[in-house]
């Protein structure tokens, strides 16, 4: 009879301590993410972004590299929440009213992606999912690596454009504070180098770039390019609302590989921040090595993006699954 006793207290306090973290999880309303979330409520979630991201890439090839921009700018601000996607309305400031987000452009096709899931699955797929899932499609369609991603992160019922600056480094940042703004949402250096890679894509404004080039030559920068940027930005003062850029990459503008590193070697970093990593320390030999091994740099650009997607995410009861991208529900 003892021994009886003593078995099913034993089962019980068994039982007790494996539903213990299912038990903490409902009641603090938090949840993991974790792969196929909509396998029940939106079987086809994953597989509607992906086609829309093709769809969009070949009408918009720049959408691929506004997915990828998106995500960095809106889970580096507090968490992986879509918070970068609200409106200025009743007084709250758009994180994309910031000088950060200077450039950034085709948020009305994330509006396009919202809509072909809210057609098959109302108020079911989040904003902060589709700004995930659209760079994990863009990555590919960048002929870049495919990274798996876990979902249910929820949407911010909230904007943070107040503090964007405190999140997200300047072109004229120093390394160091580069690095230490992506330690703290735990990229590390290695990764932080890799995500810099993104570099590889798309452009960027005069405005952000002259003066590595006025009134005098970066003394870092090769005269050649130099040369070469001066033609794309003749003037020292750049109206930043005039079309007048640079490319990122001459060689292979629209891949995402490792000529971003094999241009730094070359002196031929865009950015102040890009031609910093040669010079320091901590950053230089993964240049080295990334620019001599493109695998390398993919899987190294894999985790880390991955790192950053899982920043702090909405979850569980947290946020709102936002009907509209640009709005919360009460608006």
């Amino acid at each position: 009879m003892a021994s009886s006793n003593i078995r099913t207290h034993f089962c019980s306090s068994t039982l007790i301590f494996l539903l213990l973290p299912l038990l903490l999880q409902f009641y603090s309303g938090k949840s993991e993410l974790q792969f196929n979330y909509y396998a029940q409520s939106c079987p086809r979630a994953e597989e509607i972004i992906k086609e829309q991201v093709i769809k969009l890439y070949n009408k918009h090839g720049n959408t691929a590299v506004s997915w990828v921009r998106n995500l960095f700018h809106d889970c580096i601000v507090k968490s992986c929440d879509a918070s970068l996607l609200l409106e200025t309305v009743n007084g709250i400031e758009s994180e994309k009213a910031s000088q950060r987000s200077l450039g950034m452009r085709n948020f009305k096709y994330v509006n396009t992606i919202k809509a072909a899931l809210e057609s098959e699955c109302p108020v079911t797929v989040s904003c902060a999912d589709i700004v995930a899932l659209s760079a994990r499609d863009g990555i590919v369609m960048l002929g870049g690596p495919r990274v798996e991603m876990k979902t249910g992160r929820r949407d911010s019922t909230e904007s943070y454009g107040a503090v964007v600056e405190d999140f997200i480094p300047n072109h004229n940042d120093s390394i160091s504070l580069v690095l230490s703004r992506f330690q703290s949402i735990g990229v590390d250096v290695e990764g932080t180098v890799a995500l810099l890679g993104s570099h590889s894509v798309g452009r960027v404004h005069c405005v952000n770039l002259v003066h590595r080039i006025y009134p005098t030559v970066d003394p870092t920068m090769d005269p050649d390019y130099a040369e070469y940027l001066k033609g794309r930005c003749p003037s020292p003062d750049p109206d930043p609302r005039a079309v007048l850029y640079a490319r990122n990459d001459r060689e292979t503008p629209m891949i995402l590989d490792n000529y971003y590193y094999k241009n730094l070697l070359g002196n031929k970093g865009l950015l102040m921040v890009d031609q910093q990593l040669t010079s320091d320390p901590l950053t230089s030999p993964y240049v080295e090595k990334m620019a001599a091994d493109n695998g390398y740099f993919h899987d190294q650009f894999s985790r880390a993006v991955v790192l950053l997607s899982e920043n702090n995410p909405l979850t569980g009861d947290q946020g709102e699954i936002r009907k509209d991208c640009r709005y919360v529900n009460s608006n």
